[in-house]
């Protein structure tokens, strides 16, 4: 009996050192993981610098599907959400026209709660509701009895302070039925009523165009609406890009004096997105299309100090279409620096990405910062 309770003695005291050292092995496991967590947010500062800690711990604990999703800004399809949800991940959706068009704000919101619930990371909503010609929410009587008239068209109404009043409740109107992205405000600079982009500028030089970017971002963001520069180096005289590739000629000089200056007044305003043009600008890369040339997104990064959230233009547009001959760029967007891509085509361009990784893991690296950026948004503006 003696021999039996000594055994048993031995067998508890021996269990316990198991415990104790498994206790102490994962205790070493959590510290060594924290440090290398640390060591990584060291290399990011600025407008998501305290959110990012968490963000690289919830990507270290995603599969590999689960962060190439989080690169895709995709455009909605009813008929295909449910798929592109379980298998595919998403960081978020775009909304058009006719997403809203058999809805009401209570109905509307109602579906963006429930596509969430079919989501591990809650998404992105995202719209463009610029005001004038480019309205996808309140061209419809039920979310707002008129359209949200132009920025252009109130700033010469009644100035800056006008803007401002518009701002506020378009921002209130869609964070109510739970978009958390505007593509807006426009930061091109325009002022020849012959251009393509003048209707949606506004309509301004350098000086008056930042204050109203400055202050446009601010009342956004104040309102918990992310708001989204475009279209990024400066859209000029240039063509519309949906039909084909635009070429901008203009001096370097000319950007830096003028179309630079709007953007980097959002920048220090901490505006989270860009979005890079289809433009090729000669003189920054005449063999990419500014959203997929690295050069451009070195400027955007290096020399405008820009931190956040790099979004292509929708690569499905024409300009895109006619540069790659059809073929999807999806990799050359995201090697060109861009954390999310806009498709229309998400799915194939999803499994192109997850292919290429697969024989290059440098495309692994660059996926990963551009998932660290996305999560830290999320974080920053509350999603998750």
């Amino acid at each position: 009996m003696k021999k039996i309770i000594i055994g048993l003695f031995c067998i508890l005291i021996g269990f316990g050192v198991v415990l104790f050292l498994d206790d102490e092995y994962f205790k070493g496991k959590e510290k060594k993981e924290e440090k290398v967590v640390k060591k990584e947010v060291k290399k990011y500062s600025g407008v998501f610098g305290d959110k990012m800690g968490k963000a690289i711990k919830l990507r270290k604990s995603m599969s590999l599907d689960e962060k190439i999703g989080q690169v895709f800004l995709v455009r909605y399809d009813e008929n295909t959400k449910d798929v592109e949800l379980s298998k595919y991940h998403p960081a978020g959706y775009i909304m058009y026209a006719k997403d809203f068009e058999e809805e009401n704000p209570d109905s509307f919101k109602k579906k963006v709660d429930s596509i969430n619930k079919l989501s591990d990371v809650n998404l992105a909503i995202a719209v463009d509701e610029e005001g004038g010609v480019v309205n996808r929410v309140s061209k419809y009587p039920k979310f707002r009895s008129e359209v949200f008239p132009s920025n252009q068209s109130l700033y010469n109404e009644g100035g800056i302070d006008k803007v401002i009043e518009v701002e506020k409740e378009k921002a209130n109107l869609l964070k109510s039925i739970g978009i958390n992205i505007n593509l807006a405000p426009v930061a091109d600079i325009s002022v020849n009523p012959d251009d393509f982009i003048y209707e949606r500028s506004l309509g301004k030089g350098a000086d008056e165009t930042s204050e109203y970017i400055r202050e446009v971002v601010k009342v956004m963001r104040e309102n918990g609406i992310s708001g989204c520069l475009k279209h990024f180096p400066g859209y000029g005289n240039n063509s519309d890009t949906h039909t084909g590739i635009a070429i901008d000629d203009r001096d370097y000089n000319n950007f830096v004096e003028n179309d630079f200056k709007p953007f980097k007044a959002g920048i220090d305003e901490s505006v989270p997105i860009v979005l890079v043009s289809h433009n090729i600008v000669n003189s920054m890369d005449s063999k990419y299309p500014a959203s997929l040339s690295s050069n451009v997104h070195k400027i955007l990064r290096d020399d405008l100090d820009f931190s956040g959230l790099i979004v292509t233009d929708d690569l499905a547009m024409g300009a895109i279409k006619e540069y790659t001959k059809g073929e999807s760029p999806v990799v050359v967007a995201l090697e060109a620096g861009n954390d999310l891509i806009m498709t229309s085509s998400f799915i194939d361009d999803f499994k192109i990405i997850k292919d290429e990784i697969s024989s290059d893991k440098k495309l692994e690296k660059l996926l990963n910062k551009a998932v660290d950026r996305v999560l830290a948004w999320k974080y920053t503006y509350n999603i998750i």
